[in-house]
């Protein structure tokens, strides 16, 4: 089942992520896709402010991971937040090469834009949100499947 939600900000981008992250839990994978600026490091924004990560939140296109540490507002254990760009990536081999094999492990989330290698690393076992421009500047849809 399909669910969408309009954006009409980037802060309320933001807040859809923290309402996502509310039903996320330890080894959640989700891949982030969509065109360049249209709002996926907003929404892990969003994600990693529900865990309470007190860093910036940045989307790590040249260094390619991420990783924050948040508090898991249900079980109060502390819980890693890994945050993928894999938009300089070109081959699925990459990805072992990154540790994609840890994110197995199940004590993280991990959140990963342009997501279109690891979805197939995954064998599509992942969830999977899409990020559209919406008709005006600041408007985006965001659909979760």
């Amino acid at each position: 089942m399909e669910r969408v939600v309009e954006s009409h900000s980037p802060d309320f981008t933001a807040i859809a992520g923290r309402e996502f992250a509310a039903g996320l839990s330890p080894g959640s994978i989700t891949g982030l896709f969509g065109n360049l600026g249209s709002g996926k490091t907003q929404f892990v924004k969003g994600v990693c402010e529900y865990f309470g990560v007190k860093e910036v939140v940045n989307s790590p296109t040249f260094i390619i991971k991420n990783e924050h540490i948040g508090i898991d507002p249900v079980s109060g254990n502390e819980i890693k937040i890994f945050h993928f760009d894999l938009y300089r990536i070109s081959a699925i081999n990459e990805l072992t090469e990154l540790g994609f094999s840890e994110l197995y492990s199940g004590d993280s989330v991990t959140l990963i834009e342009w997501a279109e290698l690891a979805d197939e690393y995954f064998r599509g076992n992942i969830r999977r949100i899409y990020f559209e421009y919406g008709e005006k500047d600041n408007e985006r849809i965001i659909k979760f499947s």
